[in-house]
């Protein structure tokens, strides 16, 4: 599918900001329909996405440098994470017009509902990518601004455009664009890459199929609709279950594999949170093992909590500076 479309009209009988009726008068809400469109190319960015995403690079910057950094890295980092982000978002969007239009859960998406013309939409998230180029090169290093870009060009190459439509593996495999803002952050500190960033990059690798497969779960008839063949989608429920907990264990036991470089603190608290992820994990499992009904949407919000808790347990372990438990040998 091209990534250039004919534009579509707004729907909108005033049309946009700034245009007139054929009488030649100003429509009376151009200032509403101005904020309208503003927030239609902010909807194609993908915000909440972005929050997760923001939530993993701190503590990964914190662990760099083992303190708390520079507050104005931080913030270059994050603004030039966040443009990268919305890049890829807004481009995914252009790409998955299509597939938006016949899913409910994405019914109200900009280009859906053509309150974004898709050439804009395009140039958007383009200039976004460009953007987040220039801001971490400019503020951050080269490092951390080719990696943003490597990470736009794979989840729109790859992920998007291969793999997603292709195979029920499309979010294990291309799930890995979404673990590169650790490794962004940690380069944002060190300008190179350790192996706690690759460390940190399988947490994220390793949670996101029990995430995504949760959701996909509960939008399964949406996905076969569209076509999209997401695990669910050719697998049986429990199958499905299976694999959420067999990645969730490798993803519990994978966070332990950071007590080297951290303290008790950080270790007790993914050890414990991973406890109480697997609990729930096992419990969507058994539930559909024994024909119950399900409510896979409650492992999926849990998935989220779980993550928070074990990159704020990092954080924190690096602010305090408490000794690192170090390798035993």
């Amino acid at each position: 599918m091209s990534l250039v479309h004919a534009a579509h009209g707004s729907g909108d009988p005033t049309g946009p900001a700034g245009s007139v009726h054929p009488t030649g008068e100003p429509p009376a809400n151009g200032g509403r329909g101005f904020l309208r469109t503003v927030g239609a190319y902010a909807a194609l960015a993908k915000p909440r996405v972005i929050e997760l995403l923001l939530v993993t690079t701190i503590p990964a910057m914190f662990l760099a440098a083992r303190d708390i950094p520079s507050p104005w890295l931080v913030l270059a980092t994050l603004v030039g994470g966040t443009m990268a982000a919305g890049s890829a978002n807004a481009l995914n969007c252009v790409i998955d017009a299509d597939i938006d239009k016949v899913m409910k859960r994405t019914k109200r998406r900009p280009l859906v509902r053509d309150s974004v013309p898709r050439l804009g939409a395009l140039i958007f998230g383009l200039a976004l990518g460009l953007a987040s180029f220039a801001v971490l090169l400019l503020t951050v290093n080269l490092l951390a601004a080719a990696l943003a870009i490597a990470t736009i060009l794979f989840y729109i190459f790859v992920y998007t455009l291969v793999l997603k439509r292709r195979t029920p593996q499309n979010v294990v495999w291309g799930g890995a664009a979404g673990c590169m803002p650790v490794v962004i952050g940690w380069a944002a500190v060190e300008n190179t890459v350790a192996w706690p960033a690759f460390v940190m990059f399988g947490v994220i690798f390793f949670w996101t199929p029990p995430h995504t497969w949760a959701l996909a779960m509960k939008y399964r008839e949406d996905y076969e609709r569209a076509g999209v063949p997401m695990l669910p989608v050719v697998a049986t429920p429990q199958h499905v279950a299976r694999q959420i907990v067999v990645y969730s264990w490798v993803m519990v036991g994978w966070t332990l594999l950071l007590a080297p470089a951290t303290s008790w603190l950080y270790t007790a608290f993914a050890a414990l949170a991973g406890a109480w992820f697997l609990f729930y994990a096992h419990r969507l499992y058994a539930a559909v093992r024994a024909g119950e009904q399900t409510k896979p949407m409650s492992l999926f919000h849990r998935s989220n909590t779980y993550l928070m808790i074990v990159f704020c347990a990092l954080a924190v372990d690096s602010a305090i500076g408490l000794p690192v438990l170090g390798l035993p040998f």
